[in-house]
């Protein structure tokens, strides 16, 4: 058996375990939720969105789903509530603040905030190019920032409870600082973004900047950023570090204030965004998100996922 074929059985192996995982029932002193629990699930119209939407709503939780088109969205939603989940819909456009803004003053009404948020909304990298940055600007626009202003706007509506607030970020192990073939060339600036003391969302905002001010004026193959996927990796990574600073601050906070985040890898999931050419079906994907949603542990912050395991930022 050459090295591929043992990947691929370790793959394989790890995917029943997960299957088996998901058909394990939670046990009532593991339920922290009810049925008043609410979640939010950005992007959750179709593809990972839906499938982590549905889940939470077999799970007996209230689930918000958004979307940037208002008909897709209600048609998603309705489907869900067809089946006898608990789901309203709202439209969301995370890249643009008015829309932010509009989607958090109709939480707080309707339903007096949130317990959850699944940061899934976002932009694919280019299928045609492995370090494409064509679309540098849309994608860490939508990738980062995005997910960033939604973060600092929904925290203010994070309902007070013992079993505190929960933060799930959809990223890639494309955006891993010490990936093998992916990583920052500059070793200092790998360094700072790496150390938790030296991290802070100006060096975080700063490093994309640069990297964008780079691509307009075409020096950027110079500067040892990643080779793959570039432009997505880099808004990945950048959403890996504020997933790591945000876990730290919003740490310090006291008993019945805390809010645990925690950044995943759904891996190469076969969707509308890749072309349906990946390799896990979005039941599979969907599942860590879910798993860390629920999780029962409230020491699990600042941490990065992949198939229920922990891994390397």
């Amino acid at each position: 058996m050459n090295k591929k074929e043992r990947a691929r059985e370790r793959r394989e192996k790890r995917r029943q375990e997960i299957c088996l995982l998901r058909s394990i029932p939670y046990s009532d002193h593991q339920r922290w939720w009810t049925s008043d629990t609410v979640a939010v699930v950005t992007g959750g119209n179709r593809g990972i969105g839906f499938e982590i939407a549905h889940q939470l709503g077999m799970h007996g939780l209230t689930v918000i789903l958004t979307s940037r088109d208002t008909s897709v969205g209600e048609e998603a939603a309705k489907v869900m509530r067809e089946g006898g989940l608990k789901v309203a819909f709202h439209q969301l456009d995370i890249v643009d603040p008015s829309s932010i803004e509009s989607f958090s003053t109709w939480l707080n009404e309707q339903f007096g905030g949130l317990d959850i948020l699944i940061n899934n909304a976002g932009v694919n990298f280019n299928l045609g190019s492995e370090n494409s940055v064509e679309h540098a600007e849309t994608v860490i626009k939508t990738n980062y920032y995005g997910t960033k202003n939604m973060i600092k706007a929904i925290i203010p509506l994070v309902r007070l409870s013992t079993s505190g607030g929960r933060v799930v970020n959809v990223s890639s192990r494309l955006g891993r600082l010490n990936g093998r073939r992916n990583r920052i060339g500059d070793v200092e600036l790998r360094h700072k973004l790496e150390d938790i003391e030296s991290l802070s969302e100006e060096l975080i905002d700063r490093t994309l900047n640069t990297f964008l001010e780079q691509v307009k004026d075409g020096t950027w193959e110079s500067h040892g950023w990643p080779q793959n996927f570039t432009d997505y990796s880099l808004s990945k990574l950048a959403v890996n570090a504020f997933t790591r600073l945000m876990a730290r601050e919003l740490s310090d906070r006291p008993d019945g204030q805390k809010i645990y985040m925690n950044c995943y890898c759904p891996g190469w999931v076969k969707t509308a965004m890749t072309g349906w050419a990946g390799n896990l079906p979005p039941e599979e994907a969907a599942d860590t998100a879910v798993w860390l949603a629920l999780h029962p542990d409230l020491s699990v912050s600042g941490k990065f996922f992949a198939e229920r395991r922990e891994i390397n930022f």
